[in-house]
Protein backbone atom coordinates (compact mmCIF):
# COMPACT_ATOMS: atom_id res chain seq x y z
CA UNK A 1 0.00 0.00 0.00
CA UNK A 2 2.82 2.38 0.86
CA UNK A 3 4.52 1.55 -2.46
CA UNK A 4 1.35 2.42 -4.40
CA UNK A 5 0.95 5.75 -2.56
CA UNK A 6 4.56 6.72 -3.22
CA UNK A 7 4.31 5.88 -6.92
CA UNK A 8 1.04 7.81 -7.24
CA UNK A 9 2.51 10.87 -5.53
CA UNK A 10 5.55 10.81 -7.81
CA UNK A 11 3.31 10.54 -10.90
CA UNK A 12 1.20 13.51 -9.81
CA UNK A 13 4.29 15.59 -9.12
CA UNK A 14 5.44 15.10 -12.72
CA UNK A 15 2.04 16.14 -14.09
CA UNK A 16 0.64 18.94 -11.92
CA UNK A 17 -3.12 19.29 -12.18
CA UNK A 18 -4.67 22.59 -13.17
CA UNK A 19 -7.22 24.18 -10.86
CA UNK A 20 -10.75 23.01 -11.53
CA UNK A 21 -14.19 24.33 -10.94
CA UNK A 22 -16.51 21.61 -9.73
CA UNK A 23 -20.25 21.76 -10.26
CA UNK A 24 -22.55 19.37 -8.45
CA UNK A 25 -25.51 18.26 -10.54
CA UNK A 26 -28.49 16.73 -8.79
CA UNK A 27 -30.63 14.22 -10.72
CA UNK A 28 -33.94 15.56 -12.03
CA UNK A 29 -35.90 12.74 -10.37
CA UNK A 30 -34.20 12.70 -6.97
CA UNK A 31 -33.28 9.32 -5.56
CA UNK A 32 -36.62 7.73 -6.30
CA UNK A 33 -35.26 5.64 -9.16
CA UNK A 34 -31.81 5.11 -7.75
CA UNK A 35 -30.32 8.23 -9.29
CA UNK A 36 -26.90 9.30 -8.06
CA UNK A 37 -25.49 12.78 -7.81
CA UNK A 38 -22.89 13.52 -10.48
CA UNK A 39 -19.89 15.77 -10.04
CA UNK A 40 -18.69 17.44 -13.24
CA UNK A 41 -15.31 19.11 -13.32
CA UNK A 42 -13.96 21.52 -15.91
CA UNK A 43 -10.55 23.10 -16.27
CA UNK A 44 -10.14 26.71 -15.21
CA UNK A 45 -11.18 29.15 -17.90
CA UNK A 46 -13.43 26.63 -19.69
CA UNK A 47 -17.13 26.97 -18.91
CA UNK A 48 -19.15 23.89 -19.88
CA UNK A 49 -22.42 24.91 -18.24
CA UNK A 50 -23.16 28.24 -16.62
CA UNK A 51 -23.19 27.84 -12.87
CA UNK A 52 -26.49 29.66 -12.51
CA UNK A 53 -28.06 27.27 -15.01
CA UNK A 54 -26.43 24.13 -13.58
CA UNK A 55 -27.75 24.80 -10.08
CA UNK A 56 -31.35 24.82 -11.32
CA UNK A 57 -33.16 21.51 -11.02
CA UNK A 58 -35.72 22.21 -13.78
CA UNK A 59 -33.51 24.19 -16.12
CA UNK A 60 -35.70 24.01 -19.24
CA UNK A 61 -38.89 24.77 -17.35
CA UNK A 62 -37.32 27.84 -15.72
CA UNK A 63 -35.96 29.02 -19.07
CA UNK A 64 -39.41 28.65 -20.64
CA UNK A 65 -41.18 30.88 -18.13
CA UNK A 66 -38.38 33.46 -17.86
CA UNK A 67 -37.16 33.79 -21.48
CA UNK A 68 -39.33 31.93 -23.98
CA UNK A 69 -42.77 33.16 -22.89
CA UNK A 70 -41.91 36.89 -23.33
CA UNK A 71 -40.41 36.23 -26.77
CA UNK A 72 -43.46 34.31 -27.99
CA UNK A 73 -45.83 36.88 -26.54
CA UNK A 74 -44.02 39.67 -28.36
CA UNK A 75 -43.66 37.89 -31.71
CA UNK A 76 -47.24 36.60 -32.06
CA UNK A 77 -48.88 39.53 -30.20
CA UNK A 78 -50.72 37.48 -27.62
CA UNK A 79 -53.06 39.52 -25.43
CA UNK A 80 -53.41 36.86 -22.75
CA UNK A 81 -50.58 34.86 -21.23
CA UNK A 82 -52.71 31.72 -21.48
CA UNK A 83 -52.56 32.01 -25.27
CA UNK A 84 -48.81 31.36 -25.23
CA UNK A 85 -48.19 27.77 -26.44
CA UNK A 86 -46.56 25.28 -24.11
CA UNK A 87 -45.63 21.62 -24.07
CA UNK A 88 -48.63 19.70 -22.75
CA UNK A 89 -47.25 16.14 -22.62
CA UNK A 90 -44.68 13.82 -24.17
CA UNK A 91 -45.56 10.26 -25.19
CA UNK A 92 -42.67 7.82 -25.63
CA UNK A 93 -43.41 4.40 -27.09
CA UNK A 94 -41.33 1.43 -28.18
CA UNK A 95 -42.58 -1.51 -30.22
CA UNK A 96 -41.44 -5.02 -29.25
CA UNK A 97 -42.39 -7.62 -31.84
CA UNK A 98 -41.13 -10.66 -29.94
CA UNK A 99 -42.65 -9.70 -26.60
CA UNK A 100 -44.85 -12.81 -26.49
CA UNK A 101 -41.91 -15.21 -26.97
CA UNK A 102 -39.28 -13.24 -25.03
CA UNK A 103 -40.41 -12.22 -21.55
CA UNK A 104 -36.87 -11.36 -20.43
CA UNK A 105 -36.47 -9.01 -23.37
CA UNK A 106 -39.73 -7.29 -22.46
CA UNK A 107 -38.62 -6.81 -18.85
CA UNK A 108 -35.26 -5.45 -20.03
CA UNK A 109 -37.02 -2.98 -22.36
CA UNK A 110 -39.26 -1.82 -19.50
CA UNK A 111 -36.25 -1.25 -17.24
CA UNK A 112 -34.38 0.65 -19.96
CA UNK A 113 -37.38 2.87 -20.67
CA UNK A 114 -37.79 3.57 -16.94
CA UNK A 115 -34.14 4.64 -16.73
CA UNK A 116 -34.42 6.92 -19.75
CA UNK A 117 -37.70 8.64 -18.91
CA UNK A 118 -37.71 8.39 -15.10
CA UNK A 119 -41.18 6.82 -15.13
CA UNK A 120 -42.18 3.18 -15.43
CA UNK A 121 -43.95 2.46 -18.75
CA UNK A 122 -47.12 0.46 -19.33
CA UNK A 123 -47.58 -2.45 -21.73
CA UNK A 124 -49.51 -1.75 -24.92
CA UNK A 125 -51.72 -4.64 -26.06
CA UNK A 126 -53.52 -5.51 -29.27
CA UNK A 127 -57.20 -4.58 -29.36
CA UNK A 128 -58.12 -6.91 -32.23
CA UNK A 129 -56.60 -10.19 -33.46
CA UNK A 130 -54.77 -10.19 -36.81
CA UNK A 131 -54.19 -13.67 -38.20
CA UNK A 132 -51.79 -12.50 -40.93
CA UNK A 133 -49.29 -11.25 -38.36
CA UNK A 134 -50.10 -13.99 -35.81
CA UNK A 135 -51.36 -11.41 -33.33
CA UNK A 136 -53.94 -12.40 -30.76
CA UNK A 137 -56.27 -10.16 -28.80
CA UNK A 138 -54.72 -8.61 -25.65
CA UNK A 139 -51.24 -9.69 -26.77
CA UNK A 140 -48.41 -7.39 -25.62
CA UNK A 141 -46.90 -5.54 -28.58
CA UNK A 142 -44.84 -2.80 -26.95
CA UNK A 143 -44.49 -0.32 -24.13
CA UNK A 144 -45.43 3.34 -23.77
CA UNK A 145 -45.10 6.10 -21.20
CA UNK A 146 -46.77 9.51 -20.91
CA UNK A 147 -44.74 12.28 -19.27
CA UNK A 148 -46.09 15.48 -17.73
CA UNK A 149 -44.84 18.18 -15.40
CA UNK A 150 -41.26 18.29 -14.16
CA UNK A 151 -40.43 14.80 -15.45
CA UNK A 152 -41.52 15.90 -18.94
CA UNK A 153 -39.29 18.99 -18.95
CA UNK A 154 -36.34 16.99 -17.60
CA UNK A 155 -36.69 14.35 -20.34
CA UNK A 156 -37.08 16.99 -23.07
CA UNK A 157 -33.95 18.76 -21.81
CA UNK A 158 -31.91 15.54 -22.00
CA UNK A 159 -33.39 14.65 -25.39
CA UNK A 160 -32.44 18.00 -26.92
CA UNK A 161 -29.01 18.44 -25.32
CA UNK A 162 -27.80 14.83 -24.97
CA UNK A 163 -29.84 12.32 -26.94
CA UNK A 164 -30.16 13.92 -30.37
CA UNK A 165 -26.59 15.31 -30.65
CA UNK A 166 -25.18 11.85 -29.83
CA UNK A 167 -27.06 10.26 -32.73
CA UNK A 168 -24.80 8.86 -35.43
CA UNK A 169 -24.45 11.15 -38.50
CA UNK A 170 -26.84 13.65 -36.95
CA UNK A 171 -27.63 16.63 -39.19
CA UNK A 172 -30.70 17.99 -37.45
CA UNK A 173 -34.28 16.88 -37.11
CA UNK A 174 -36.84 17.37 -39.85
CA UNK A 175 -39.14 20.40 -39.45
CA UNK A 176 -41.85 18.68 -41.52
CA UNK A 177 -42.86 16.16 -38.83
CA UNK A 178 -45.68 18.31 -37.48
CA UNK A 179 -49.20 16.91 -37.78
CA UNK A 180 -50.95 20.20 -38.59
CA UNK A 181 -52.21 20.73 -35.03
CA UNK A 182 -48.96 21.79 -33.36
CA UNK A 183 -47.76 18.30 -32.35
CA UNK A 184 -44.26 17.09 -33.28
CA UNK A 185 -42.97 13.53 -33.63
CA UNK A 186 -39.39 12.31 -33.84
CA UNK A 187 -37.96 8.81 -33.95
CA UNK A 188 -34.71 7.43 -32.58
CA UNK A 189 -33.11 4.31 -34.05
CA UNK A 190 -31.19 3.46 -30.88
CA UNK A 191 -31.83 4.11 -27.22
CA UNK A 192 -28.10 3.96 -26.50
CA UNK A 193 -27.77 7.70 -27.23
CA UNK A 194 -28.99 8.39 -23.70
CA UNK A 195 -26.20 8.30 -21.09
CA UNK A 196 -28.44 6.49 -18.57
CA UNK A 197 -27.90 3.22 -20.44
CA UNK A 198 -24.54 1.51 -20.09
CA UNK A 199 -22.93 0.07 -23.22
CA UNK A 200 -21.91 -3.05 -21.32
CA UNK A 201 -25.49 -3.82 -20.31
CA UNK A 202 -27.06 -3.16 -23.72
CA UNK A 203 -28.85 -6.08 -25.30
CA UNK A 204 -30.82 -6.01 -28.51
CA UNK A 205 -30.80 -2.50 -30.01
CA UNK A 206 -34.23 -0.89 -29.86
CA UNK A 207 -35.63 2.35 -31.20
CA UNK A 208 -38.26 4.63 -29.78
CA UNK A 209 -40.79 7.20 -30.94
CA UNK A 210 -41.23 10.51 -29.15
CA UNK A 211 -44.41 12.54 -29.67
CA UNK A 212 -44.34 16.07 -28.26
CA UNK A 213 -47.86 17.43 -27.78
CA UNK A 214 -48.17 21.21 -27.52
CA UNK A 215 -51.07 23.63 -27.06
CA UNK A 216 -50.08 25.63 -30.16
CA UNK A 217 -52.94 25.99 -32.66
CA UNK A 218 -50.63 26.05 -35.71
CA UNK A 219 -47.41 24.35 -36.73
CA UNK A 220 -45.63 27.70 -37.08
CA UNK A 221 -46.16 28.55 -33.43
CA UNK A 222 -45.17 25.05 -32.31
CA UNK A 223 -42.03 25.22 -34.47
CA UNK A 224 -41.03 28.53 -32.88
CA UNK A 225 -41.69 27.14 -29.39
CA UNK A 226 -39.50 24.06 -29.88
CA UNK A 227 -36.82 26.07 -31.67
CA UNK A 228 -36.54 28.46 -28.71
CA UNK A 229 -36.30 25.46 -26.38
CA UNK A 230 -33.27 24.31 -28.36
CA UNK A 231 -34.68 21.66 -30.71
CA UNK A 232 -31.96 21.21 -33.38
CA UNK A 233 -33.94 21.70 -36.57
CA UNK A 234 -32.14 21.62 -39.90
CA UNK A 235 -30.80 24.95 -41.01
CA UNK A 236 -32.58 26.92 -43.69
CA UNK A 237 -35.86 25.07 -43.33
CA UNK A 238 -39.23 25.50 -41.71
CA UNK A 239 -42.53 23.72 -41.31
CA UNK A 240 -44.22 23.13 -44.66
CA UNK A 241 -47.93 23.59 -45.14
CA UNK A 242 -49.85 20.34 -44.87
CA UNK A 243 -51.79 19.66 -48.08
CA UNK A 244 -55.12 18.04 -47.31
CA UNK A 245 -56.10 15.83 -50.23
CA UNK A 246 -59.72 15.09 -50.95
CA UNK A 247 -60.69 11.57 -49.96
CA UNK A 248 -61.88 9.62 -52.98
CA UNK A 249 -65.07 7.59 -52.75
CA UNK A 250 -66.00 4.33 -54.39
CA UNK A 251 -67.78 5.91 -57.38
CA UNK A 252 -64.53 7.61 -58.43
CA UNK A 253 -63.03 4.20 -59.18
CA UNK A 254 -66.09 2.77 -60.96
CA UNK A 255 -65.51 2.68 -64.72
CA UNK A 256 -69.21 2.35 -65.51
CA UNK A 257 -69.98 5.60 -63.75
CA UNK A 258 -67.21 7.35 -65.70
CA UNK A 259 -68.58 6.06 -69.01
CA UNK A 260 -72.09 7.29 -68.19
CA UNK A 261 -70.72 10.70 -67.24
CA UNK A 262 -68.92 10.99 -70.62
CA UNK A 263 -72.12 10.19 -72.53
Amino acid sequence: MALLQSSASSFISHFPASPVNSVRLSPPFGNRYGGLSVKAEAAAGIVLVDKSEADKVNRLKTSYFEKIVPLLKEEFSYTNIHQVPKVDKIVVNCGIGDAAQNNKGLDAAINDMALITGQRPVKTKAKNPIATFKIRENQTLGIAVTLRGNVMYAFLDRLINLGLPRTRDFQGVSPNSFDGNGNYSVGLKEQSVFPELSYDALGKPRGMDVCISTTAPTDKEAYKLLALMGMPFREGSGPSAVVRRKKLKSHHFNTKTKQKARR
